[in-house]
């Protein structure tokens, strides 16, 4: 379901080319964008006006951030940092977000492509129209590279806020006293024409400090795809004439934590074990380990696991180490190649790994092109994650016409970066910790 107005083989072949020029030249080039009207503190201005979106949401947190935006990756966010209400400070989170591949293999083993770093993902950046951006801002980026050089620019950068629903709810000890908030986030999207599909990069920015990565596949069903009759397809269409082909989306995103404005963070990982109950217990009893990974690592999602990524120099107001946990969305892992066999990669940082599979950085001699190979047990000072999310598309009748975004990402969750929920309410504030008379 790849190609638009020209063969796949075509379109791609091209493609490639012009991506193989881009990959000599200049691959970082910020445009010309609207800027805020409000000026973050001196102290958190890493960036010109032009380039940074700052937004206090109307429940009091201020998420901060420079972009700028590539030939392959296409917008990278960096100098994330989150002040909710009561944090005197931004605190720094990422150093930078984007990315990392989007690998998209046919199950008829004819075509597999790669469109960041083969098939012009950054080039095929989309103007958007008012309405797709409701409420907010519509940024004007340059895009290097262009197709068409005589208009590089694009309205193609979205920032606007949404409400989310309920943030929290708690009866009060009388039933007429009811603590409720309702949530707000911070959204920042592109949308990229990659043939016939059209991706949507949606970075999400909670007032609770949550920050949800999400890509959206939709557009159209190419029409020289319906040509599966090896069994490998679903029948669109009048009767089974027509099968469109099957295919995956492997999806990585590429995370420099920077907590605390430091690169050295430290990994753990946490397992859960629940056993029969014993002896004289009620129920069963469930233990969790704490493993700390201080060398690289390729790993795998097992129920009851999951990773956090530590500062090493900053803590809340409780004395407690500030972390953010990574928080998995559903998958479908790809086992076809090796470097999509893992949910989850901490490689120790250097500046030539910038894409999880055919990397265009010259790494040296041996150092291979996909994450997989640069997990070689190297200890880990200033981790760099790699989160792989799969998605495998077997085509319906309600995919035309035009398709409907099915979106998968996964989130990074704040674990003790505040001392207790961010949007406590005024009343709340002293029951931190054991409140006497509770339950």
């Amino acid at each position: 379901m790849r190609v638009n107005r020209i063969s796949r083989a075509r379109r791609r072949a091209a493609v490639s080319l012009s991506v193989a020029a881009l990959a000599v030249g200049a691959t970082t080039v910020a445009g010309p964008a609207v800027a805020q009207t409000k000026s973050a503190p001196a102290a958190a201005a890493e960036c010109s006006a032009a380039y940074r979106i700052e937004q206090k949401l109307a429940t009091g947190t201020t998420w901060r951030m420079c972009w700028h935006y590539e030939s392959e990756a296409g917008l990278v966010l960096e100098n994330i940092s989150y002040q909710p209400p009561g944090e005197t400070q931004p605190i720094k989170v990422l150093t930078s977000a984007k990315l990392g591949q989007i690998h998209v293999p046919y199950d008829d083993g004819k075509a597999e492509y790669s469109d960041l770093t083969g098939a012009g993902f950054g080039q095929g950046l989309m103007n958007m129209a008012p309405g797709e951006c409701p409420g907010g801002t519509i940024k004007t980026v340059k895009v290097p590279g262009a197709w068409d050089p005589q208009h590089p620019n694009v309205k193609g950068l979205c920032t606007t806020t949404r409400s989310r629903g309920h943030a929290y709810r708690m009866q009060g000890d009388t039933a007429n006293k009811v603590f409720q908030t309702q949530g707000k986030d911070l959204l920042v999207y592109t949308v990229n024409q990659v043939g016939w599909y059209e991706y949507i990069t949606e970075w999400r920015f909670q007032d609770d400090g949550t920050i949800n990565m999400n890509v959206g596949a939709t557009g159209s069903l190419s029409p020289v795809d319906y040509d599966a009759g090896d069994g490998r397809g679903w029948p669109l269409g009048k009767g089974a004439k027509a099968y469109a082909t099957s295919h995956s989306h492997n999806i990585f995103w590429r995370l420099n934590f920077g907590l605390d404005g430091s690169s050295k963070n430290t990994v753990e990982q946490y397992d859960s074990v629940v056993s029969a109950p014993a002896r004289g217990n009620e129920g069963p009893t469930n233990k969790t380990t704490r493993t700390k990974i201080t060398k690289e690592l390729a790993g795998d999602a097992k129920n009851m696991r999951w990773w956090r990524v530590v500062s090493a120099t900053g803590k809340n107001k409780d004395n407690h180490a500030r972390s953010y946990e990574i928080v998995p969305g559903a998958t479908t892992k790809y086992p076809g190649r090796s470097f999509t066999k893992h949910d989850i990669y901490f490689t120790e940082y250097k500046k030539c790994e910038q894409f999880a599979s055919d990397n265009l950085r010259n790494c040296g001699t041996g150092a291979g092109k996909s994450v997989d190979k640069w997990v070689g047990g190297q200890t880990l000072t200033h981790p760099i994650t790699w989160v792989n999310v799969g998605f495998h598309h077997i085509a319906r009748d309600e995919d035309q016409q035009p398709m409907p975004v099915h979106w998968q990402g996964f989130s990074i969750a704040p674990r003790d970066v505040t001392a207790m929920n961010p949007l406590t309410p005024a009343e709340l504030a002293n029951q931190n910790g054991h409140v006497e008379g509770g339950s």
